[in-house]
């Protein structure tokens, strides 16, 4: 299982600036485009009444002004990534992915 640090950097690689956001309070002011991302899930694998493997989700949500952003697509073509949904927010188009890391 990769650090939460490796998947920071790669986020940022794919968005092509600082503006990547781990889980961030509402005082933070974003810029956009952006991303944020939050841990929502661990999928444990049991052997012998134990845990042998453990797998983060992790939810990331790419948020632009611009509906043909490439950047969702960047996104969506990671590993064990999976597209969630779509919605708009004060003239901000989310869209949202589950992601495995």
């Amino acid at each position: 299982m990769a650090p939460r640090s490796d998947l920071q950097e790669l986020l940022k690689n794919l968005l092509g600036s600082e503006h990547v956001y781990f889980q961030p309070p509402e005082t933070v002011k974003l810029n956009y485009p952006c991303i944020i991302y939050e841990r929502n899930r661990v999928n444990t694998r049991h052997a012998n009444d134990a845990p042998y493997l453990l797998k983060k989700r992790y939810q990331v949500i790419v948020i632009d002004r611009d509906p043909d952003s490439e950047i969702p697509d960047k996104v969506a073509n990671l590993p064990l990534c999976s597209f969630d949904r779509f919605y708009t927010a004060d003239n901000l188009n989310h869209d949202v992915y589950n992601l495995f890391f």
